[in-house]
């Protein structure tokens, strides 16, 4: 069975447990997702499934508007492809809500982070920063990046200024605090990787995995 479903931030709140705890929560609009393609071992060497996400009306490619048609689905703005474990029962033209998820504990999320744009090292990297007083000069600079007689270069890896977020990140054992089924609606404890908007990857959390984490 398939255990992955795309979805979308929504926002973060906070709500309270049955015990009175007030937990923090990440909502997301797990699904619907729509099967577009089913791949399996004899004709493509491995099996998936490709899921389609949020409707698209209009700027579709011929090839796309082609591949969605024959599918029977309409054309989908987020396509992605997961692995399915064993034989699969979905077939193209079905879908897929937020119930896969009923019963679930924890889940790995997994999006593209927010974009901080050209940032220095002590932002981007958490250095520390200079002396303030005594007519310092070298207050938020990068200080000496290498040296003049050996090696006489700056070795590779250092940790400079430059481009900072937009990189793909996957948290994982994020808690399943609540599920609604009729909306497809997931609140997760703690935040997720993006903005509000961004749309994430959301997959079950493997038992085996879990234990070494809290290990």
């Amino acid at each position: 069975m398939i255990d992955s479903l795309i979805g979308k931030k929504i926002s973060m709140t906070q709500i309270f447990t049955d015990e009175g705890r007030l937990v923090p929560v990440t909502v997301v609009y797990a699904g619907p997702c729509a099967v577009v393609q089913v791949k399996d071992a004899e004709k493509h060497g491995y099996q998936a499934v490709q899921l389609g996400f949020e409707e698209k009306r209009k700027n579709v490619s011929k090839p796309l508007r082609g591949h969605f048609e024959k599918s029977g689905v309409k054309p989908m703005r987020v396509l992605r492809e997961v692995r399915v474990d064993g034989k699969c029962e979905l077939k193209p033209g079905d879908t897929v809500g937020a119930d896969i998820f009923e019963g679930v504990r924890f889940v790995h999320v997994t999006g593209i982070t927010k974009g901080k744009g050209f940032q220095g090292t002590v932002k981007r990297h958490h250095k520390t920063r200079g002396p303030e007083s005594h007519g310092s000069m070298n207050v938020r600079q990068p200080g000496s990046i290498g040296s003049s007689a050996f090696p006489s270069r700056v070795m590779k890896g250092m940790r400079m200024s430059g481009h900072m977020g937009h990189v793909r990140c996957t948290v994982k054992n994020l808690e399943v605090v609540k599920i609604d089924k009729e909306s497809n609606l997931i609140l997760l404890k703690g935040s997720v990787p993006g903005p509000n908007g961004g749309h994430i990857l959301i997959r079950k959390a493997k038992a085996k995995r879990i234990k070494a984490d809290k290990k």
